[in-house]
């Protein structure tokens, strides 16, 4: 598995690159894990979770027995209503919620489709359905966008450091979306994610010029 260092304020934080959406941080001592999905990792292997984020229902970010892997006595849930509907101990945030678990401080953000859909006037990702998360690790803000479009509420995301954007269609964005979106907020260091079968090297040449971002392609299909 491929991991990255960042460093904080607060110590290094280890990103560990699983598959598509799923990862696994580790900072201050806490695992966080992220849309776990049996398919992407072996979880037996992998340590338990202090925390889990899920920003929403579909299959491929919420899996329950990649959950039952993950989950101990104390670890703490974070999903939307959907995900609660299945996991009752969720704390649930909806999109706009903030809320500091385990001492993280997590704001739930806006996460739908504007232009693609599964039928005319059904998106694949309704709007105030799922959410993307912004977590601060001491210094540092890392955004995790979910299944989104470049949506107009990026726009609103501030001090972002480090960016998880979804590439893939018909569900999420084309690079060309993705290059947009990251010049609504100019993250620092951005990460393709939800990759499917997309030419990374495509939003690697659109943002070339940007000098402010930082592209970084890791393995997420």
């Amino acid at each position: 598995m491929q991991t990255d260092t960042i460093k904080t304020s607060a110590g290094d934080l280890v990103i560990h690159f699983l598959g598509h959406s799923s990862l696994m941080m580790s900072w201050g001592g806490k695992i966080i894990h992220s849309d776990p999905v049996s398919g992407e990792a072996d979880y037996k292997n992998l340590p338990g979770a202090d925390i889990l984020l899920v920003s929403h229902d579909h299959y491929d970010h919420l899996d329950l027995p990649a959950v039952a892997l993950l989950k101990k006595f104390s670890t703490k849930i974070v999903g939307n209503l959907d995900v609660a509907k299945q996991i009752p101990e969720t704390i649930v945030l909806k999109n706009g919620d903030t809320k500091t678990v385990d001492g993280l401080p997590i704001e739930a953000v806006p996460a739908y489709n504007i232009v693609h859909m599964m039928a005319p006037g059904k998106p694949y990702h309704p709007r105030g359905v799922g959410n993307g998360y912004v977590v601060t690790f001491g210094s540092k803000r890392v955004y995790l966008a979910g299944d989104t479009e470049n949506i107009p509420e990026m726009r609103n995301l501030q001090n972002i450091d480090i960016a998880f954007l979804p590439m893939n269609l018909p569900y999420t964005m084309t690079p060309e979306m993705v290059a947009e979106a990251a010049r609504m907020f100019m993250p620092k260091v951005l990460y393709p994610y939800h990759q499917g079968d997309t030419d990374m090297s495509r939003i690697v040449a659109l943002l070339k010029d940007e000098k402010g971002i930082d592209v970084r392609i890791r393995k997420m299909k």
